[in-house]
């Protein structure tokens, strides 16, 4: 299984809405919350997502570690 690169919230949005096809629902404070009208995710607005944090919105996200990696650059 590959690893996880570092990457902020607003990177971890950024993919999720380009190449997954959520989109931004609402802001509250430093957490975005995003759509794709079959599953919700919270995005924390943090320089730096721990592996762990990442790891579990790409899990409500539905999205692979492959998939996610394949896109971020």
């Amino acid at each position: 299984m590959p690893k996880l690169p570092v990457v902020s919230g607003q990177q971890l949005i950024k993919v999720l809405t380009k190449h997954f096809g959520f989109r931004v629902l609402r802001q509250r404070g430093s957490h975005v919350t995003l759509t794709n009208d079959i599953s919700f995710v919270t995005v924390p607005l943090h320089p730096e997502l721990d592996k762990g944090t990442l790891s579990a919105v790409l899990r409500d996200a539905r999205v692979s570690r492959e998939e996610f990696i394949r896109f971020v650059s």
